[in-house]
């Protein structure tokens, strides 16, 4: 019998001080049972960072064609693809033909060694790339529930996020910015 996903309730008060946009977000996740509370927290933190209108999450691991987050157009083209983790450098061209903006969010232990070994690789692609701290992202996991509250404040490179379980300052690396 096939594993099932298990499924998260986050309300998230979101400030985001870069872009003047303040919303409540009312997320439901399905975690792929493959899938860590790592990365399932980098996208939550790729989703608040890219919010707005018509984003949504996809299939995910799912779907190996899809991204993690996306947003389309109402005529069905991909304004927005936001992989996370660490994609090998064909998906990231495949991407960059198919959507306007294509963003990479990576966030753990061996980010440092995928980015030495794809850099010269996509240096020319209009990929945006940037980089989670993976002690904090790990800390950030630990204070996951079911369901839970989270208030996330986005100024500059960096995001402020306090649960009922703790809270962190999350920091972000830009590796490679399209413009």
């Amino acid at each position: 019998m096939a594993l099932k996903p298990t499924i998260y309730k986050l309300r998230i008060a979101l400030s985001d001080l870069n872009r003047q946009y303040y919303d409540s977000l009312n997320l439901t996740l399905a975690q792929h049972p493959s899938e860590t509370l790592e990365r399932m927290m980098a996208r939550v933190l790729a989703y608040c960072i890219n919010a707005g209108e018509g984003l949504v999450f996809s299939k995910g691991l799912s779907e190996a064609d899809e991204p993690a987050i996306w947003h389309h157009a109402m005529d069905d083209q991909i304004l927005l693809w936001i992989d996370v983790g660490e994609p090998a450098q064909e998906r990231m061209k495949k991407a960059s033909h198919l959507a306007k903006s294509v963003k990479v969010y990576c966030f753990n232990a061996r980010a440092d060694v995928w980015w030495q070994q794809v850099q010269n690789k996509v240096s020319r692609l209009p990929v945006s790339v940037y980089q989670f701290e993976w002690p904090v992202i790990e800390a950030l996991a630990a204070m996951v529930q079911r369901t839970m509250d989270i208030s996330v404040s986005i100024t500059g490179d960096s995001a402020y996020v306090a649960t009922e379980a703790g809270e962190c300052d999350i920091s972000w690396q830009v590796l490679q910015d399209a413009g």
